[in-house]
């Protein structure tokens, strides 16, 4: 089991960035692929980012490529999430995920955070 615990997430104005964090803990992490997804009130959970257990192999949800990006530090622990020039739909309770098969595909993902609110303004 893999316990997910994210951070950053808070009120920023259209056009700025915020980085969101996932720390995880659990057994063989290191072989665990993670990922970033999110929900709004009255929609459904959209996949946002995801990246392999050693970062070779990263997926963006079109919504989000060139200004959203997913890293982990040397150590693959925690991962971050990037965000930059935020627009108002950006807004959403943000999930942190991990893949303990170790592949991105949104269907992939079972070990999920609770979220933390991100609201852009306009």
């Amino acid at each position: 089991q893999v316990q997910l615990v994210e951070s950053g997430g808070g009120l920023v104005q259209a056009g700025g960035s915020l980085r969101l964090s996932c720390a995880a803990s659990g057994r063989t992490f290191s072989n665990i692929a993670m990922g970033w997804f999110r929900q709004a009130p009255g929609k459904e959970r959209e996949f946002v980012a995801a990246i392999t257990w050693n970062g070779g192999n990263i997926r963006y949800a079109d919504s989000v490529k060139g200004r959203f990006t997913i890293f982990r530090d040397n150590a693959r622990n925690p991962v971050y999430l990037q965000m930059n020039s935020l627009k108002r739909e950006d807004t959403a309770v943000y999930y942190c995920a991990a893949s303990t098969g170790g592949t991105i595909w949104a269907t992939a993902f079972d070990n999920w955070g609770q979220g933390t609110q991100v609201t852009v303004s306009s």
